[in-house]
């Protein structure tokens, strides 16, 4: 016999001390980028790069990522507000506690950082690293999805399938059963995460440059725009929009994958 629902009544603090609150998104954030850290490092050192760059990689990643969805939430989400009160639209924006993330914004932020960091590596070509990044960058993303359901965050729409969940902590959208579209998007990081080491294992140094960042790419933004259509909406202006911001956002980052993906089938792979 199927269960109607599934009940997820999940604290997300772990552990409070006075205004210290250890919560399970914050660990499984900085969990995500330690094991894709140590990912990329096999990856780094199997390829012949110098170990030295592999703490400023990791910090242009870090601030790169929460900057990038820092900014990108501001910038996608709440850009109405800036007219208002430019100064403290600024400084909200980039200074902690920091209480919304742009996937979206995290993506430019880190092509960006990374082709800073590249501009002074001739020895580490761009697409080069964001080939091998994307991998740990899947990783990592398995992880912050998880968390968002630790937060009951990000809920999906009603739903009756044998697997949904019903969302105790959340108090924005009525607590029926709904898609756990959080966990939707985390297992499909984890499966790309599995797919594109795999690749990489297999050909290493062949791999023609642009193929797994374009595979990460088609594959993140191509379901996110379909998984949108199962998540509630998470801003007022998006209602009544035929397609949300967060599949707006999606389709140029899909075309992107698409076009890294031709061009590196065009070139196939690289002499042994």
């Amino acid at each position: 016999m199927l269960l109607a629902e599934i009940v997820w009544d999940i604290d997300p603090t772990i552990i409070k001390i006075g205004s210290f609150e250890l919560r399970w998104y914050g660990l499984l954030f900085a969990g995500g980028f330690l094991l894709g850290y140590q990912v990329f490092t096999r990856i780094f050192k199997a390829e012949g790069k110098p170990e030295n760059d592999l703490d400023p990689l990791l910090l242009t990643m870090i601030i790169s990522t929460v900057l990038g969805a820092r900014i990108g939430h501001y910038v996608f989400y709440e850009g109405n507000h800036f007219s208002e009160d430019p100064i403290g639209f600024i400084t909200e924006m980039l200074i902690p506690p920091y209480a919304g993330l742009a996937s979206h914004g995290a993506g430019f932020g880190i092509v960006f950082a990374l082709w800073l960091y590249t501009r002074k590596r001739p020895d580490q070509p761009f697409l080069w690293l964001v080939d091998r990044m994307s991998v740990s960058v899947a990783l990592t993303g398995a992880f912050i999805r998880f968390g968002n359901l630790m937060n009951s965050e990000i809920v999906g729409i009603p739903s009756d399938v044998p697997w949904a969940f019903l969302f105790k902590q959340n108090y924005e959208f009525s607590q029926v059963p709904r898609h756990p579209a959080q966990l939707y998007e985390s297992l499909s990081c984890l499966v790309l995460f599995i797919l594109m080491f795999s690749i990489w294992n297999k050909y290493k140094r062949r791999l023609p440059d642009g193929l797994l960042a374009g595979l990460f790419f088609t594959w993140i933004f191509g379901l996110r725009f379909l998984y949108e259509f199962l998540k509630e909406n998470q801003v007022d202006f998006e209602q009544g929009m035929s397609l949300n911001m967060g599949q707006i956002l999606s389709i140029p980052m899909v075309l992107f994958g698409l076009f890294l993906l031709l061009r590196a089938r065009s070139r196939g792979l690289k002499p042994a």
